[in-house]
């Protein structure tokens, strides 16, 4: 059972081959068996998962239907789950019990879908490891000594070995395509606002978005299903209405317009993810689309405006985590501002702490125009090579990293080295683009995405051109070896 897609579990169940509750506790007993190896999961969720398997054959034996009816799923604990721990991969928030469900896990939750868990994750979604956790490290389950990918590595982690069909996840700078590249998965950032943020707490609010991490692009149509719409809560939601992703999954690729920047292939980028880059643009072209060499000028000043706007969005969302209110708190403060310090100090890690003090330098006075407005203003330079690109092209293709997963604790010493891994998936970001890594391949043993970029809500577009690759190559059918 714990093979089976996110489709098939919805025909398995439709079909009354099993039902909810048997699946989800299978599922339960797999995770409580396999994942001491990996730690992908911060808090099990066992008797809610059962209540709600229940339910779900209950709605199921009443009439109902619905591809998520019944379907189990695991949170990144960063969505805020009512009466559960919702951590952020944090000490501070360690105790910190959500008094409200998000707007994601209330959906997910009315469409029918069984919460297994929360999953583990770099601490406030700041990493591209999963390493910077207070939880521990996660490890990939292709090679239990390299990295997941982070900051949504526990949902990558748990979905790539068979714990799970599918899982949410969030990107702010790629944490969703890159764990899913380096687990060999499909996973989706979907267009700036086009899923609620209400309830998932905050990195960079320009930034940030919430999205699906499964084995297939099929998957990933039906939990975006689920995920996506308008929520007047979110005053960067969009009211814009959402197709049915699953629809447009069979049309023909012939005549499409694939971009390939010339700057994705420089000498950054390890030749062998380029050699299967390049084989997957050949199967692409083979199903008939058409390749066209475009130019991204801009690309190369993504990553320092990243790192200025990103820091500088957290220390001010992270300012309300003061020891006053909730989150962490010091024992015996002699004063305020000892309790602000020392609170803050022992409840943020390290890479947190040094985001938040690049953040707050930008924003200070004498600097803010120097650092955070220069920024700002390269990253409409970003949004406006994209938008030239786009007249010219449907979809943007390259690699999702420029290597493969490394090995844990391999760039711990050297923080700037593991931000250069970001380099092809920021710029989706900045520009509030919907993006989507595939599995394309292995090096070394250690899988390898393929990027797809897309105009503004045509998330349908790049699950369409996935799931046509999928149905003529097998990468993603790939298990890692023990699971």
């Amino acid at each position: 059972m714990h093979q089976m897609t996110l489709a098939e579990i919805a025909r398995g169940l439709a079909d009354k081959k099993f039902s909810s509750e048997e699946l989800t506790k299978v599922l339960l007993a797999r995770i409580t068996q396999l994942d001491p190896q990996l730690n992908s999961f911060i808090s099990l969720t066992e008797d809610l998962a059962i209540e709600q398997a229940k339910a779900a054959d209950a709605r199921r034996a009443n009439g109902e239907s619905g591809a998520l009816l019944g379907a189990p799923i695991a949170h990144k604990d960063l969505f805020c789950t009512l009466g559960i721990r919702t951590s952020c991969g944090s000490k501070m928030l360690d105790n910190f019990k959500a008094p409200y469900d998000a707007t994601v896990v209330a959906k997910l939750a009315a469409a029918g879908a069984v919460t297994l868990g929360k999953t583990n994750m770099d601490e406030f979604a700041m990493g591209s490891a999963n390493e910077s956790s207070w939880y521990g490290a996660v490890k990939n389950p292709w090679n239990l000594e390299h990295v997941p990918g982070g900051s949504s590595g526990g949902s990558a982690a748990a979905v790539a070995a068979r714990l799970l069909p599918a899982a949410t996840a969030t990107d702010t700078g790629g944490s969703i395509r890159q764990p899913a590249a380096f687990t060999n998965l499909t996973g989706l950032k979907p267009t700036y606002g086009r899923v609620s943020r209400w309830g998932m707490i905050a990195y960079a609010s320009s930034l940030d978005q919430g999205g699906p991490l499964a084995r297939t692009a099929e998957d990933c149509a039906i939990l975006l299903q689920g995920m996506a719409g308008f929520d007047p809560n979110d005053s960067t939601s969009i009211d814009e209405p959402v197709p049915d992703y699953s629809a447009s999954l069979g049309e023909s690729l012939q005549g499409l317009r694939i971009g390939v920047p010339k700057e994705y292939f420089s000498a950054g980028l390890d030749p062998r993810i380029a050699e299967l880059i390049q084989n997957s643009i050949q199967q692409l072209q083979k199903l008939g689309a058409v390749i066209k060499e475009i130019s991204l000028p801009n690309m190369q000043h993504a990553i320092p405006a990243y790192y200025v706007i990103a820091p500088a969005e957290a220390s001010s969302n992270l300012s309300r985590f003061d020891g006053v209110r909730f989150g962490h708190r010091c024992e015996n403060p002699e004063n305020l501002i000892d309790l602000y310090k020392r609170s803050r100090g022992e409840g943020f890690g390290a890479e947190v702490q040094r985001r938040i003090m690049v953040g707050a330098y930008a924003l200070s006075a004498g600097y803010y125009d120097a650092y955070y407005l220069k920024a700002q203003k390269i990253r409409r330079l970003v949004k406006n090579d994209f938008m030239a690109a786009f007249n010219e092209v449907d979809i943007i293709l390259g690699p999702t990293t420029p290597n493969p997963a490394w090995k844990l604790g391999a760039k711990n010493s050297d923080p700037v080295a593991a931000y250069l891994e970001d380099v092809y998936t920021i710029t989706a970001n900045l520009a509030g683009l919907p993006g989507l890594s595939m599995p394309a391949g292995f090096v070394d043993g250690l899988p390898v995405g393929v990027q797809l970029l897309a105009p503004y809500f045509q998330e349908g577009r790049l699950l369409n051109v996935a799931h046509q690759y999928q149905l003529n190559t097998d990468w993603h059918t790939r298990t890692p070896t023990g699971f």
